[in-house]
């Protein structure tokens, strides 16, 4: 009796070490099964319902939003990129209304709006980081959180709830930090995940990263997640759009690999561009010659209406 329990033991252990052993040597596995559609439904669920009011830029709704995105990510155990905050706060100015000019955030054209009757907004980008074994180098995966709030003199549905545009991005760059924890492998370098403020009025907040940003030239590489939940096709649902930079043709190659390795249902249009400055945030790091990735599923008929809805989002 007691060579079978010193039996059942030994195989006990055995099969511990076993799979403890297959744990540590499939941390890629491990990273993608926590990327699942219920997660994804409950990030855009709430980002774009009725109660954020449209998550514009400097009102209430995109305050909510804010400080939805920090307490996720504190509770995955993603650290802030700055010391005392995961928030970088920032201001832009406008001229008065009647001009129909633009919010900027560059410091000589605020000086130059000061000087007259103008508006002004509070904003602020989310940043979280994963610490890599090189510290001197930053990889920066992004996603804006704001839409274009409530308009009040709308007949019927007055709230732009932002679904695709861009509640689905954002929700990517939430599984992907979950991910990279889940795996247990520290990065090879720094990997900040950056939620903007501002993008509808401009990229002001990827704007204001990058004017500021103190180790901006050490950034290597730039991944937009901008409208990936729909199709501007509904009968084509694998239809994707992958601009990125002209110069690094290996970003195509990595996503072909990526495709037939995981079996991916994709058919990605593949947009080589030199500059990739159009559209999202991806030109504020494309004008300064950073390497961009923009992930994009085209524009559909719900694009800037309020009628971007959660229960249109192709999961």
């Amino acid at each position: 009796m007691k060579r079978k329990t010193i039996t059942c033991y030994l195989l006990i252990l055995f099969f511990c070490s076993f799979v403890t052993a297959q744990k540590k040597q499939l941390p890629e596995q491990q990273g993608l099964q926590v990327i699942n559609q219920t997660t994804v439904e409950a990030y855009i669920g709430f980002l774009a319902s009725d109660e954020l009011e449209g998550r514009e830029a400097g009102f209430h709704g995109g305050r909510v939003a804010g400080n939805y995105l920090v307490a996720t990510l504190q509770a995955m155990g993603i650290q802030p990129l700055f010391e005392d905050s995961y928030y970088q706060p920032f201001d832009a100015y406008n001229y008065e209304r009647q001009q129909r000019k633009r919010f900027q955030v560059h410091p000589d054209s605020i000086a130059l709006m000061k000087q007259g009757v103008h508006q002004k907004l509070s904003m602020r980008n989310v940043l979280g980081v994963i610490e890599g074994k090189n510290r001197d180098e930053y990889v920066i995966v992004g996603a804006h959180y704001d839409h274009l709030g409530i308009d009040p003199v709308l007949h019927g549905d007055q709230i732009y709830n932002g679904a695709d545009d861009n509640a689905s991005g954002v929700s990517s760059v939430l599984q992907i930090a979950q991910a990279f924890l889940a795996t247990g492998v520290q990065p090879e370098r720094n990997v900040i995940f950056a939620f903007w403020d501002g993008e509808e009025k401009g990229l002001l907040g990827s704007k204001y990263f990058t004017h500021t940003f103190q180790h901006t030239g050490k950034v290597k590489a730039y991944l937009n997640f901008d409208m990936i939940g729909r199709n501007n096709d509904e009968s084509n649902p694998t239809h994707v759009v992958y601009f990125y930079t002209e110069a690094y043709p290996v970003f195509e190659t990595w996503l072909k690999e990526d495709i037939r390795k995981y079996d991916l249902n994709l058919s990605p249009v593949y947009r080589p561009w030199d500059r990739p400055i159009g559209g999202s945030d991806n030109a504020s790091f494309a004008v300064l010659d950073i390497p961009v990735i923009w992930y994009h599923t085209d524009g559909h008929p719900d694009y800037h209406m309020p009628s971007d809805h959660t229960d249109r989002i192709n999961w």
